[in-house]
């Protein structure tokens, strides 16, 4: 029995092979409870305040939407005019001072 047990001792198998598998194993386990408890916490954490549960949930949301049809209806899209907004590279100041001047030349 001590021969068969200083032999499996000097197994580089038994002696590396055993202890990585191990690590290993214990390792996704381990992970496993970690990820779980940042998981709960996250759920915890995320309470949606009442405006953005309107907006998440669908039965609420149909009343949002009859809402904003409502105000859609009320402005005048007749005399709707498309104005071009400045340009990335275009200093919006001086992009609204000539739009400006512009419709005051127009009316």
């Amino acid at each position: 029995v001590m021969i068969n047990l200083k032999a499996l001792q000097r197994n580089k198998t038994v002696k590396y092979g055993v202890p990585m598998l191990l690590l290993v194993v214990g390792g996704s386990f381990g992970l496993r409870e970690f990820t779980q408890i940042r998981y709960d916490a996250q759920r915890i954490r995320k309470k949606l305040d009442p405006s953005l549960e309107a907006k998440v949930n669908v039965q609420k949301q149909a009343v949002i939407l009859e809402e904003e049809y409502e105000k859609l209806k009320e402005t005048n899209l007749d005399e709707w005019k498309n104005i071009r907004g400045p340009r990335p590279w275009e200093d919006s100041k001086e992009y609204q001072e000539q739009q400006r001047s512009s419709q005051n030349k127009e009316a």
